[in-house]
């Protein structure tokens, strides 16, 4: 009877177990499929209020640059009601909405509301670009000189990448680019008073810190175009947030 009855509840036990297996991996394959459902497809695209932008993919990352944008936006997913992804930049920014039916909702200033997009053309690399020492020069020669003028005064970049070169000058075109827009908002240009020098290194850990008159960013090359600080974090670095 004790033997019987041991038998009976292992048998028991094996099929609770088998369930839960089979439900965990159904779990796993709804979680999957609807991964796949909602990550938009890489092309060009138009919102209905006119702006245009380019989706790329990079491993799991969606990559997104505006037309007459200079910037890559490495976009992260995260789950939102009635199954719809979320992608927000690093900042925490919403950017896109994705239901599971493949409509797309870009947010933005001109839009924060959101604005639904069409597929428009085919996709375009987003890849960041590959200088040469020469260029690479000139490039910081220019990236200064833009910077300076904007402030009135000599501003000083310094960039060493060791690792990843491309990525650096991408940092170095994404900062100077957000510095001089705060310059030329008469609010928020006081807040660059104290800028003399603009820093790109490589790091463990990506950051944007401005103390003693250098803004410093640092990207982290093991992550790719994800170790990089976007604009957004760089303004938020310069620009107290209440």
């Amino acid at each position: 009877m004790a033997i019987a009855l041991a038998c009976g509840i292992a048998a028991a036990e094996a099929q609770a177990q088998t369930r839960s297996n089979a439900q965990a991996e159904q779990s796993r394959a709804i979680r999957d499929q609807s991964v796949i459902r909602t990550t938009p497809q890489p092309g060009r695209y138009v919102s209905e209020a006119g702006q245009a932008f380019v989706l790329d993919q990079a491993g799991s990352l969606t990559l997104l640059r505006f037309e007459r944008s200079t910037e890559t936006w490495a976009l992260r997913p995260s789950s939102a009601p009635r199954g719809d992804t979320i992608y927000r930049n690093d900042a925490g920014d919403q950017v896109l909405r994705v239901t599971t039916g493949g409509g797309i909702t870009v947010y933005t200033t001109r839009t924060p509301g959101g604005s639904p997009v069409s597929l428009a053309g085919p996709p375009v690399s987003l890849a960041p670009p590959s200088l040469g020492p020469v260029q690479m020069f000139n490039l910081m020669a220019r990236r200064s000189g833009l910077v300076s003028e904007a402030m009135g005064r000599l501003v000083r970049i310094n960039l060493d990448g060791q690792e990843s070169e491309a990525l650096c000058i991408e940092a170095l075109i994404v900062t100077t680019d957000a510095v001089v827009r705060i310059a030329r908002s008469p609010s928020a240009r006081p807040f660059l008073d104290r800028l003399r020098s603009i820093t790109i290194v490589e790091g463990q850990r990506s950051s944007v810190t401005y103390s003693g008159g250098d803004l410093r960013v640092v990207v982290d090359p093991r992550r790719g175009i994800a170790g990089r600080p976007s604009s957004a974090r760089v303004i938020r670095a310069v620009i107290p947030q209440d």
